[in-house]
């Protein structure tokens, strides 16, 4: 049930724009701008390959997205029976870049035309900015790969860029944003003439602007998921390439921002490496999955295609993420991904998960402790277990989430980490951090996490001050771990990795029992796994995690 105090605590929050933007995004409807194309651009000079994803036209009609196939002559570009994030990318035309896409070209060309013919202007998911927006610019990639576009196409395309100028997302802001000025850039450049560069102004600005905004001085992306980080790192480097590709298009005004954004990237691409597991597969912070954005492998590689100098090698011990709120412990076999962060920006909250002290750990090379990924968004209930505390890596006091996460997309209350503390002595090293999310309860409990990494060992200390029902540390495993059988009293376990390493696993000041948990490492795939749960005894509880 939602109260009148979630709906303030979630509002509260929001900036003038996202409620005069939303109404003006609702009721202000645009005349679908139909005059002729414009002329393209002359004399682009050479484009990179970008980087690409995993095929998703997988036969002439047929689509794969977010594990579910089905052909477009049965399910149509918006039956309304099909769920909304699937026909949202069946408008994307990511395949049209996406591995192997040259072996697929008369396929391309025939599902371009259908589209044309098919969509009438404006209407329909199709229509929407945010398809729009990563549309525009995947139809400009493709060309500019040496895929000339019929003259319908050329036309359909103008007059995409004409809606979208008139409905860029300012009520939502975020990525979405970022996208719509992106692809206001990308037609900015493909095309020419005095509209042209109102396109080419427009996105200039907007992009300065949101980077500054977005991107924070660590290198992360603000929204603090791994997955939005590494769409927000193709798009930059996509800007980097556009703007070699037209070169003299680039206003002298910009330039000087242009110039800046190898640093820029070079900064997201290290906050990517150190947000990933041994793998080199993102870890599972707020929404993220595999296989929505490119591999952080296929992005590093489209940095140095750009002529980007390698990154170097990350340092072994602590690498603080400070602005971004994640800490990364590597020592020996060893790697641990803390989140001591706020959940993401007060005002845009909505890929936030109730994950504040969490932390995922890879042993030997293997991921050994996960948090939950997504297979879903929408308003459903999974959606919301999945975004809650008892799906991560932390403590659920009272049966209630840290930060509560609602309705799909919405946060009213929210943690927020404090008294962050990192102390290291010789071979030993402790991170400590609170966080104030149940401070709304009536014994005001507050909840603090101290790492204690030492050698083969890392003993997790959690203490609950303030008066408290009941409270719960979990422990979600990867699935390729096999669980042995608790002691009879209750206290300790062995769990055996897929490499025949042997971990003990044992707590004081709590009881441990196994539960059937799922895990969710991509858009509409379960897997099912073991969570090792504890109940607090008092307001202590140890838990140690020891290796050879």
């Amino acid at each position: 049930m939602i109260t009148p105090s979630t709906l303030w605590h979630t509002v509260r929050y929001l900036r003038p724009v996202q409620f005069y933007g939303r109404l003006w995004f609702r009721f202000k409807h645009p005349k679908p701008d139909l005059r002729p194309a414009l002329p393209l651009r002359a004399n682009p000079a050479s484009w990179t390959v970008p980087a690409s994803r995993q095929p998703s036209l997988i036969a002439p009609t047929t689509f794969r997205f977010l594990g579910t196939a089905a052909c477009l002559d049965t399910v149509g570009w918006d039956k309304k029976e099909i769920d909304k994030l699937w026909r949202y990318n069946l408008h994307y035309f990511d395949d049209l870049n996406a591995t192997g896409a040259d072996e697929r070209v008369k396929w391309h060309y025939e599902i371009i035309q259908r589209w044309v013919t098919e969509n009438a202007t404006g209407q329909g998911t199709g229509w929407e900015p945010y398809p729009v927006s990563l549309r525009m610019v995947n139809w400009i990639k493709w060309a500019l790969a040496g895929n000339p576009h019929a003259p319908e196409i050329l036309h359909s395309l103008t007059v995409q860029a004409r809606w979208l100028s008139k409905r860029l997302e300012i009520h939502l802001m975020g990525n979405h944003l970022y996208a719509n000025a992106k692809a206001l850039l990308f037609a900015g450049m493909f095309f020419a003439g005095p509209e042209a560069e109102n396109w080419l102004e427009k996105g200039f600005s907007l992009l300065r602007r949101e980077t500054r905004e977005q991107i924070l001085p660590d290198g992360g992306q603000f929204e603090r998921s791994p997955m939005y980080h590494a769409i927000a790192l193709e798009d930059l480097l996509d800007i980097i390439n556009i703007t070699r590709t037209y070169h003299a298009a680039v206003p002298g005004r910009w330039r000087g921002w242009v110039a800046q954004l190898p640093e820029v990237a070079r900064r997201m691409r290290i906050w990517l490496a150190a947000m990933c597991h041994p793998d080199h597969e993102i870890a599972f912070f707020n929404d993220a999955a595999m296989g929505i954005a490119p591999s952080s492998a296929e992005l590093e590689s489209y940095a140095q295609r750009l002529g980007l100098a390698p990154l170097s090698a990350l340092p072994d011990g602590l690498l603080t993420l400070a602005e971004s709120g994640y800490l990364r412990v590597h020592r020996n076999q060893m790697v641990a991904l803390l989140d001591v962060a706020p959940i993401g920006p007060d005002y845009l909250p909505g890929h936030a998960h109730a994950d504040t002290l969490s932390f995922e750990l890879s042993l030997f090379g293997q991921r050994f402790l996960v948090n939950s990924g997504t297979s879903c968004y929408g308003i459903r209930e999974e959606r919301t277990r999945q975004r809650s505390t008892a799906a991560h890596n932390t403590v659920v006091l009272d049966g209630l989430n840290s930060s509560e996460v609602w309705s799909g997309f919405r946060v009213a209350r929210r943690a927020r980490p404090l008294g962050l503390e990192i102390r290291e002595s010789g071979e030993a090293m402790s991170i400590s951090c609170s966080h104030d999310g149940y401070r709304w309860l009536k014994g005001r409990p507050q909840h603090t996490r101290n790492w204690h990494f030492c050698n083969h060992e890392l003993l997790i200390e959690d203490t609950v001050t303030g008066n408290f029902k009941q409270g719960n540390a979990r422990f979600h495993l990867h699935p390729s771990i096999t669980v042995g059988d608790i002691d009879p009293c209750g206290f300790t376990t062995e769990l055996r990795l897929p490499t025949g390493q042997i971990v003990s696993f044992g707590v004081e000041g709590g009881d441990l029992r196994k539960e059937i948990s799922s895990w969710h490492p991509e858009f509409g795939y379960s897997e099912p796994t073991c969570c090792l749960s504890v109940q607090f005894r008092g307001p202590l509880l140890r838990t140690r995690i020891k290796w050879e």
